[in-house]
């Protein structure tokens, strides 16, 4: 699991590659929360192209990002979704609060 955070002028992607389970989801957020705090953005993108798995800890991963974000006055999107990561997501109705895009 890695997160790799890239952008400027406080538009920020955070790509995340690997597992995302329950071991590894406390280590995304944690580097998320330092992302998000040093930088402030106003955009936040979480590109989810490099998953290879996740499950139920990637829903709280999402929300956590949407509300860090949120309290910031911005914005939120998450990107090329993979198949497998889609289905969890979208059986957590997660589209109808989050800005999914492919």
């Amino acid at each position: 699991m890695a997160v790799t955070c890239t952008g400027a002028d406080r538009e920020m992607v955070l790509t995340i590659s690997g597992e995302v389970d329950h071991h590894g989801a406390g280590e995304i957020m944690r580097e998320m929360d330092r992302q998000v705090d040093a930088q402030l953005p106003r955009r936040l993108a979480l590109d989810l192209s490099g998953v290879t798995f996740m499950d139920s800890s990637g829903i709280a991963v999402i929300l956590r990002a949407f509300r860090r974000v949120g309290e910031l006055g911005g914005q939120m999107t998450v990107r090329n979704v993979p198949a497998q990561a889609g289905k969890v997501l979208r059986a957590a109705g997660l589209e109808r609060i989050v800005k999914f895009e492919s």
